[in-house]
């Protein structure tokens, strides 16, 4: 008994250490919470939210005659199912109508947001949408379609009313087991289909000039006016970052920024959140400080911090509420609050504090990289620079040397905190990204969002000509120096994508180093060895199959070698890039494609005309048979025949060799049967409907093939 006491004592020790810190771990445990949501397998039932609800409310009463040393362990799982609850409510919150079927026919609805796709094209987000046939209740609460051809008829702009004929799909699966899930980010921006139209766009009513949507007209008159002051590329940095249009950036241009790890600069986001209420706060401190006898009788601190927030609030407004931006305003505003109440501005503490108010308000933005890369990012400054501080490292430097050794160390810290997010997330890293930082963030501080403010007030007395002058001039600095060190050899390396605990292991042991007092932090360096162990030994599949049938990708001795050159773009250029690969489509169909079949598992791929027979004749003759059609015959014994029907419901594949079998991981197995991948969980407006293991279909779950069997194994 005695022992047992002994034991139990130890977690109650070790919590007494970290008091004073112990606030700091709230953001985490409510992360961990949203984290074990996003990986059920099976979407939560509201029934089981109500008692986890219940139970936290019940755990909250508790917590009154709960021993002060026992009370941080039982916080701690309260927020950990506060987490929880908080991802399940905001999944339900947000549940609109998505597509299940593909669609071609007339479109109408509203502009609301303007960009280019990936292949730049323009691209039109629509809301209030009408489709034919479609019922209110089963329309798509917003469609996004890229515009192709002659788009002339009409000049989009937000508010206005359009009807095109456009083909529209159900937002897509992962492009492979495992890989980036965009029929999440879609359910959470209530986003119900996505497409194209290759016909003029026509307007059919009078723009919506609503108070809702005047700060987007706002947004698109700011935008027209810097690019037709500013010319070029230049002109279209200087939109991105100030109105957050990035529809007159090019390909070229967003390309040469990755590759020098500088499209951070072209997101309003942290820095340029930063920049612009640190110098609208210094601005305003300045000059109120030249009043006579201001410095001495008003609280100018307060008052520039109040200045300073409205700003960063315009600002927020002016991007558009876009999410990084949001993100943004949260951690400048806590920093600003914390001056007006006289408190510390830059802290862990504040750092938590907008961690949990963004967590609380978006969960679903806990997998996403811009979450990661901002708070990875901050918190290793905050703490690096705490350490710096206290040490005094930097005392009795020069101003000016001061000031360089600033700027090296906050790019060096930022870009090794956010490398692995970086890496697991894109599959780059830009070998030269502290050097261009270092000599692009300081033009982007000292002389670019100082010249946007100042253009901004000069406007109205048609003065801005010259402080636009010398924005472009440093933006054209940062477009030189992006387009020259992403030219050079070896600017940027490729990585194999990570298996899905790497980021977590990285993540807790880098957040134990950094708020753990006392020798155990030193702890937290094994998850993130472990973390980087099963990253460099992971291997990928041997073999993928898109979620359609008609691209099948091989590992070769030269890498992955693809079956057609054109087609299915996107899902190829995801395969290639998770494999770390430099190689386009193109290059990657020259390849020697090698035998298909793995360790006693026959496979072939039927495609083009006389499918039929040659389907016949491959299951005769082979044990796994993969076309992109619909196979409407008896399927010979012994055969597994994947076609169309069998991916709707199982995703992309991917085949792996594990001893004498062959194992199959579905993309929807790895995913988990969730409200955004399974239509069959969704009630008339996207609410569940049904019990989650009554709409399981049976292939998602995954299966293993032994040699001499070729069977479905379903695990259940």
């Amino acid at each position: 008994m005695r022992l047992f006491t002994l034991i139990a004592q130890v977690p109650l020790d070790i919590v007494d250490a970290q008091r004073g810190r112990l606030f700091l771990w709230l953001p985490v445990c409510f992360g961990i919470g949203i984290g074990v949501f996003f990986a059920q397998p099976l979407e939560p039932s509201v029934t089981l939210l109500g008692v986890i609800l219940a139970g936290v409310i019940l755990g909250l009463l508790a917590l009154i005659k709960t021993p002060p040393r026992v009370a941080p362990l039982l916080i701690a799982m309260l927020t950990v199912s506060m987490g929880f609850f908080a991802a399940g409510l905001r999944s339900h919150m947000v549940a609109e109508p998505v597509l299940t079927f593909r669609y071609y026919g007339p479109v109408e609805g509203r502009v609301i947001h303007i960009d280019r796709s990936a292949s730049d094209a323009l691209r039109l987000t629509l809301d209030r949408v009408t489709l034919r046939n479609f019922s209110p209740d089963r329309t798509p609460y917003k469609v996004r379609i890229s515009l192709y051809g002659d788009q002339s008829f009409v000049a989009p702009e937000p508010g206005m009313r359009l009807a095109l004929t456009a083909h529209l799909s159900p937002p897509s699966g992962p492009a492979e087991p495992g890989a980036f899930e965009f029929q999440r980010m879609a359910w959470f921006d209530k986003l119900g289909a996505v497409g194209y139209a290759r016909v003029p766009a026509l307007r059919i009513a009078d723009t919506d000039r609503s108070l809702t949507l005047w700060v987007h007209r706002l947004r698109q008159t700011l935008s027209s006016a810097l690019q037709s002051q500013i010319p070029g590329q230049p002109g279209a940095f200087a939109a991105a970052i100030l109105t957050g249009d990035r529809s007159g950036i090019t390909l070229d241009t967003a390309e040469a920024l990755r590759g020098a790890n500088l499209s951070h600069l072209l997101a309003i986001s942290g820095l340029h959140m930063g920049l612009l209420t640190g110098s609208v706060f210094f601005a305003l401190r300045l000059c109120l400080a030249m009043i006579p006898g201001a410095a001495l009788t008003w609280p100018l601190k307060k008052i520039a911090a109040s200045g300073a927030l409205a700003a960063g609030l315009f600002y927020l407004a002016l991007s558009g509420f876009n999410v990084a931006t949001e993100r943004a305003f949260v951690m400048v505003s806590v920093m600003l609050v914390a001056v007006l109440l006289d408190r510390q501005a830059i802290s862990l503490r504040a750092v938590a504090i907008a961690a949990l108010l963004i967590l609380v308000l978006r969960p679903e933005v806990l997998p996403e990289p811009g979450f990661q890369m901002s708070f990875a990012a901050t918190t290793a400054l905050v703490a690096v620079f705490t350490i710096v501080r206290r040490l005094r490292l930097m005392s009795g430097w020069p101003t000016w040397l001061r000031g360089i050794a600033t700027v090296v160390l906050s790019s060096a810290v930022a870009g090794i905190a956010t490398a692995p997010v970086a890496a697991a997330h894109f599959n780059r890293i830009a070998d030269f990204g502290l050097l261009a930082n270092v000599i692009s963030v300081p033009m982007m501080g000292a002389v670019i969002m100082p010249a946007a403010i100042l253009a901004l007030l000069l406007t109205p007395l048609g003065l801005q000509g010259l402080a636009l002058a010398i924005m472009g001039g440093g933006i054209r600095w940062i477009l030189a120096v992006a387009h020259t060190v992403s030219g050079w050899d070896g600017a940027v390396s490729h990585l194999a994508a990570p298996p899905p605990e790497t980021l977590p292991l990285i993540a807790i042991g880098g957040i134990f180093v950094i708020l753990w007092r006392g020798r155990g932090q030193l702890l937290g360096i094994l998850p993130v060895l472990a973390g980087f162990v099963l990253w460099f030994m992971a291997d990928r599949p041997a073999i993928l199959i898109s979620d359609d049938g008609s691209l099948i990708g091989r590992i070769g001795a030269e890498g992955r070698v693809l079956n057609k050159a054109k087609g299915a773009g996107f899902v190829a250029s995801v395969w290639l890039e998770n494999d770390g690969d430099f190689a386009d489509q193109i290059t990657a169909a020259a390849r020697d494609m090698p035998v298909l079949d793995l360790p006693g598992l026959s496979i072939a791929h039927v495609s083009g005309r006389g499918w039929q027979e040659a389907t016949r004749r491959a299951c005769v003759d082979h044990d796994f048979v993969v076309i992109n059609q619909i196979w409407q015959e008896a399927v010979p014994e012994g055969c597994l025949l994947v076609d169309v029907g069998f991916l709707r419901q199982s995703g992309a594949l991917a085949l792996s060799p594990r001893g004498e079998t062959v194992e199959m991981r579905t993309a929807y197995a790895t995913s988990g049967v969730r409200l955004w991948n399974t239509p069959a969980l969704r009630g008339p407006r996207g609410g569940e409907a049904r019990e989650v293991r009554d709409a399981l279909p049976p292939m998602v779950l995954g299966a293993r093939f032994a040699p001499d069997t070729v069977r479905l194994a379903n695990r259940q």
